[in-house]
């Protein structure tokens, strides 16, 4: 039904609004949305942060996003299809205040918050409604509004019954949404949709699901869950499960978060990537280790950097689901390194790991990518080398050679 005031075509009622109390919030263009909020005359303008000596695109705002402008893209393809777009220079300091603002209004509505990033979260609003005398959908409404007025962004919603669901609506309707996946129709929802809308199916798994035949998620939800599994192991059975919008993780509060770390210091300042990566790779295995020691599993990776002037550069990715495992944790801040290599020499490299949690699964069912499938046997079979001959006795390849070439020094 359309609104009565404005026409606009948005939902505004559902048969389960009352009853669903999972949601995914998530900032609106939150950099450039700060950026706007301090410097009003930019309001209408499309503005872009980042570009300068790193080369990349941090975000953008929507204005700019028209003209094809996407995070992550280099600064001259963003120039081109966005000309007038004004370039401003990343403060970060700003930017985790302001996330902070949001994170105490959250924390207002619902203990059980479990951050993903510095611009988005997982809400529990299970159980409050005592509390604060209004349902959860009501209460996220009151929570949109009091972040606009008193931290100057806006947000958008996702509110569904898990947290796949969740997140997957919050995408729905930006900026300024509120979109809801109710039980009922979850899945005629999901069914048109693409394999690849499923988080973490890439562009080569979606191939080969697409070569066997199944390319909606309609043709996953039709499969037998077991033939998928027999089909494709671990990874189908996940599959089954998605595609039926079936998602058990609970939401874990940050409260009970810690972290494992490992950082290291060059005795000379370097901007070698291959020297980074090289010691990086070192110290995701060392962080695996301990993780593996004691049973545990993080979802949050967070790349440290520190600059031969002595300024540090963190940078974090949210996985969209934990792990213990030294491949994964590599290849993911292997690309969050990468985008620092803008000639910059640095003193010190670390990695941590956050949002822990006791390793139910020896190998988890979320790997949605077969060639990871193998990477994580591999691993598990080189851990059971060590335990029984020592650390040493199995050195991956990069630092074996470079162990070799020091040697040879």
């Amino acid at each position: 039904m359309r609104c009565p005031n404005c026409g606009s075509p948005r939902i505004i009622a559902h048969d389960e609004l009352i009853d669903l109390s999972i949601a995914h919030v998530d900032c609106d263009a939150f950099f450039a949305s700060v950026e706007k909020r301090d410097r009003p005359e930019l309001a209408s303008k499309p503005i872009i942060i980042g570009g300068g000596v790193r080369g990349v695109v941090s975000t953008c705002c929507y204005i700019a996003r028209q003209s094809g402008v996407r995070s992550a893209m280099p600064t001259h393809q963003a120039k081109k299809l966005c000309p007038n777009a004004i370039f401003i220079t990343p403060n970060m300091t700003k930017y985790v205040e302001a996330s902070k603002q949001i994170r105490v209004l959250m924390e207002e509505l619902t203990p059980l918050v479990e951050p993903l990033s510095i611009d988005e979260a997982f809400l529990d609003l299970s159980g409050t409604k005592k509390t604060h005398k209004a349902y959860p959908a009501q209460m996220l409404v009151k929570f949109a509004n009091k972040v606009l007025a008193e931290v100057g962004v806006s947000i958008s919603i996702g509110l569904s019954h898990n947290k796949f669901l969740a997140k997957m609506a919050s995408d729905l309707d930006k900026p300024k949404g509120f979109a809801i996946i109710g039980k009922q129709e979850t899945l005629s929802f999901l069914a048109p949709l693409p394999v690849s809308a499923i988080y973490g199916v890439g562009k080569v798994f979606t191939k080969t699901l697409n070569k066997d035949g199944l390319s909606t998620i309609k043709d996953l939800q039709q499969h037998d869950p077991h033939n998928l599994k027999v089909r494709y192991g671990e990874i189908g059975a996940r599959l089954a499960q998605l595609s039926r919008g079936i998602d058990y993780r609970s939401i874990i509060s940050s409260t009970k978060a810690k972290s494992i770390s490992n950082e290291t210091t060059f005795i000379k300042n370097t901007s070698d990537l291959d020297i980074l990566s090289t010691k990086l790779l070192a110290l995701c295995e060392q962080v695996s280790a301990r993780l593996k020691e004691k049973n545990l599993t993080g979802d949050t990776i967070t790349l440290k950097l520190k600059t031969a002037d002595f300024r540090l550069r963190t940078r974090t990715k949210h996985l969209y689901l934990p792990t213990q495992l030294a491949h994964v944790m590599y290849e993911n801040t292997y690309n969050l390194l990468s985008l620092e290599m803008d000639k910059t020499a640095f003193r010190l490299i670390g990695i941590g790991m956050s949002g822990l949690k006791t390793n139910i699964e020896e190998d988890p069912k979320d790997l949605l990518e077969p060639q990871v499938a193998l990477k994580a046997a591999a691993e598990r079979a080189m851990d059971k080398v060590r335990e029984r001959y020592g650390a040493s006795s199995l050195i991956r390849g990069k630092l074996f050679q470079k162990t070799k070439n020091n040697k040879e020094k």
